[in-house]
């Protein structure tokens, strides 16, 4: 089980606890742990080679749907047992990469965002690690692959793009994609990376999109 006490991946701004400390703060002043959405994914950080990195999944194609082959964090719909979003996210990273992390790694709870259906889903962040100390054994038939971006490359301008949305021949809303990478993070994904940035680096990245409030995103 993988615990608290691993190593910050953060090397961000100052020293890696006193990060871990102010985005924990900041998570909790937002006081959305706890709270039970829809559905909820797992934004993991972790590190590659001493590198601060975030993890992402390919969904396997025998999923089916829009969403198969897209880029995603682990995640998916709340089950009645699950006691909350953190309990929902925890658990379906277990099924889809046989990673079980213990609560201490949670950090907090991203604000809900809607997904294409117009259903809340809850970004939990949890820090992984080490990449290097741990076992991950993705299921087939949900993970075709994964893989991680280093924050230094997401944080490079170079890197960002945006798509601009119209309705009824009117701009309607900006989102975020990121690039020049594995593979695009775009739709949902995106606006959670951005989300994520925006908490760990907050005197390098703003966030330059604003997600529709209704269903719209990918």
């Amino acid at each position: 089980m993988v615990g608290a006490g691993l190593a910050h991946p953060l090397g961000v701004g100052c020293p890696p606890r006193e990060s871990e400390r102010r985005c924990r703060a900041r998570l909790a002043a937002g006081g959305r742990r706890g709270t039970a959405a829809a559905a909820a994914v797992l934004v993991p950080l972790c590190s590659v080679r001493g590198r601060p990195a975030l993890l992402f999944t390919l969904r396997s194609r025998r999923l089916g749907g829009p969403h198969s082959g897209d880029v995603s964090f682990p995640g998916g719909r709340r089950d009645p047992g699950d006691g909350d979003s953190v309990a929902t996210a925890l658990r379906e990273t277990r099924e889809e990469l046989g990673l079980a992390l213990g609560p201490p790694s949670v950090w907090g709870q991203l604000r809900a965002l809607p997904d294409l259906r117009g259903q809340t889903v809850a970004p939990v962040v949890a820090n992984l690690g080490p990449l290097e100390d741990l076992t991950l054994t993705p299921n087939p038939d949900e993970v075709e692959e994964v893989f991680t971006m280093p924050l230094a490359h997401l944080l490079r301008e170079e890197n960002q793009g945006y798509t601009h949305f119209r309705t009824a021949g009117r701009y309607s809303y900006t989102l975020p994609v990121f690039l020049n990478g594995p593979h695009k993070v775009w739709g949902l994904t995106a606006i959670i990376t951005e989300l994520t940035l925006e908490l760990l680096a907050p005197d390098r990245y703003r966030r330059k999109t604003h997600a529709p409030r209704h269903s719209s995103t990918a």
